[in-house]
């Protein structure tokens, strides 16, 4: 980060109007260690002049990370505190462009489900949230407040801004309508998927295959590490998701076509 930055994030901290933020910052700023393990991680996917996508940017920390390594950034985010954070920490960063808005399979406009107290797991899928009532490591979660957001297609962002080499996609169990809305391959991307809300990575596989991709891997949590250290068929990783247990909670699946298997190795 640079000292413009460090003195925006610590300027964010102190907000009260960011109160519900102020752990989510720190959480995803101030953590050199972390910084730089994803970083090392995505530079297998990023480099320098790339475009990004950050689909679900939350307070930006990936945005952080994309740039660290030389790429351009369109963030999508619909929350309104997260917009707030993220435009004061790249106000003068004319290489991340923030979108006002929530992915899906057609544009128009959709309702969010915010949760106030923890809003990273603010989700546009009325199922995440009946999928998380009850469920375990969930307890607590409240979705409090319903607003209307607009929402973009991953076409017309790509219409808009060009091809990207790289799209993270995290938007708590709403994954299949963002892929549904985009109708070409791309080199790399990433979807989350959670434990409480399998069928929808399934049917992320399936899109995916259909696009053309066909290397899968799958890192845990927030280790930004592969589990299989290889490029494996969706079918075989759809298995491995179906067999995780409950607790496992959460991850990433990445995924490449067949032209970058080679230089993205896990």
């Amino acid at each position: 980060m640079t000292a413009t930055t460090e003195t925006r994030i610590a300027a964010l901290r102190t907000d009260p109007a960011l109160s519900l933020l102020h752990r989510s910052l720190d959480v995803y700023y101030g953590d050199p260690e972390r910084d730089a393990r994803m970083d090392a991680f995505y530079s297998r996917f990023v480099s320098s002049g790339d475009l990004v996508l950050d689909i679900g940017s939350h307070v930006g920390d990936h945005i952080a990370s994309f740039r660290r390594l030389g790429a351009r950034v369109v963030a999508v985010e619909p929350q309104p505190l997260c917009l707030r954070a993220l435009r004061a920490i790249y106000a003068d960063d004319d290489q991340v462009t923030v979108v006002d808005a929530a992915c899906g399979a057609l544009p128009g406009r959709t309702k969010l489900h915010v949760n106030s107290a923890n809003p990273t797991v603010s989700t546009a899928s009325p199922d995440f949230v009946r999928a998380a009532q009850g469920a375990g490591g969930w307890e607590g979660e409240v979705w409090d407040a319903d607003i209307e957001v607009p929402v973009v297609t991953v076409d017309a962002l790509i219409e808009t801004y060009g091809v990207p080499t790289f799209a993270k996609i995290d938007v708590e169990g709403f994954e299949d309508e963002v892929l549904a809305g985009l109708s070409r391959p791309l080199p790399a991307l990433s979807f989350e998927f959670t434990t409480i809300a399998r069928a929808v990575a399934y049917r992320c596989l399936d899109r995916l295959t259909a696009l053309g991709f066909d290397g899968f891997d799958v890192a845990l949590g927030d280790d930004k590490s592969m589990t299989f250290q290889r490029w494996m068929p969706a079918v075989d990783l759809a298995t491995h998701l179906h067999e995780l247990p409950h607790a496992a909670n959460a991850g990433d699946v990445y995924c490449v076509t067949r032209d970058r298997e080679a230089s993205t190795a896990p």
